[in-house]
């Protein structure tokens, strides 16, 4: 059911920005930015479901807690900076928004790493 309100939000959202595009611009771009975070709010329920499943999960397999973390900070990253990267191109700035989306890969990159380290351990122990 949260989708088919998450959906109407978006719908409606978007019909009343197209609506003021012609008479006012800056209300077309305020409309879209507040759609997108009525619809974030809609999603931290969604993220905490994600953070117990994988809670659950790494109870039933011997995975480090880190790598648990890593990959809660991976999606938050994911989603956050695609978030802001379409408001940006929604407000016509690109070229920020290009920006905002090679930070998130690196800092994806950069959270990751300890968990690429550990796998070409593991596979270096098991060579050998």
């Amino acid at each position: 059911m949260d989708v088919i309100k998450i959906g109407m939000i978006g719908i409606a959202g978007v019909f009343l920005s197209v609506l003021l595009k012609e008479v006012k611009p800056a209300f077309s771009v305020l409309i879209s930015i507040t759609v997108c975070v009525m619809i974030f709010f809609f999603l931290t329920e969604k993220l905490q479901y994600l953070a117990d499943t994988f809670q659950e999960l790494g109870g039933y397999v011997s995975i480090q807690g880190a790598y648990l973390k890593s990959l809660m900070k991976i999606l938050g990253i994911t989603y956050l900076a695609d978030f802001a990267a379409n408001i940006c191109k929604d407000a016509g700035y690109h070229a920020v928004a290009g920006q905002i989306e090679i930070f998130g890969k690196l800092s994806i990159l950069a959270v990751s790493t300890p968990i690429l380290a550990a796998i070409l351990e593991m596979v270096q122990k098991s060579a050998f």
